[in-house]
């Protein structure tokens, strides 16, 4: 078993989800339960599946749940990429949570191939 809050990679999908809830607190009312609500809850759940993980048993089950926060990752970037074609957000503001999501994959990357 891991603590998971030591890991930088946690530490980051945290911060990340915060920012992501208060850039989309700006989203009109309609998106509230579509895109909103999508981009919320794949955030989210790159950090809960790092501390999931983390409580497992094996280091193989935990491998697993860094690929879901991986697939998960890849979800958000693929809602961001929509958000701003649909004018929701910036092309900065999407450069901007881009980078930090980046920085999130590769760190997930090396701590799955560590495990």
């Amino acid at each position: 078993m891991h603590n998971y809050k030591q890991l930088k990679v946690w530490q980051e999908a945290v911060a990340l989800a915060t920012d992501i809830y208060k850039l989309t607190a700006q989203f009109p009312a309609e998106e509230r339960f579509g895109l909103q609500s999508q981009v919320r809850r794949s955030c989210v759940s790159i950090a809960l599946n790092i501390a999931e993980g983390a409580g497992r048993a094996t280091s193989g089950e935990f491998k697993q749940f860094i690929g879901y926060a991986s697939g998960s990752a890849n979800e958000v970037d693929t809602t961001l990429i929509i958000c701003r074609n649909l004018d929701l957000l910036t092309e900065e503001e999407v450069n901007r949570v881009s980078a930090k999501l980046d920085s999130i994959q590769k760190m997930l990357y090396k701590l799955k191939s560590t495990l």
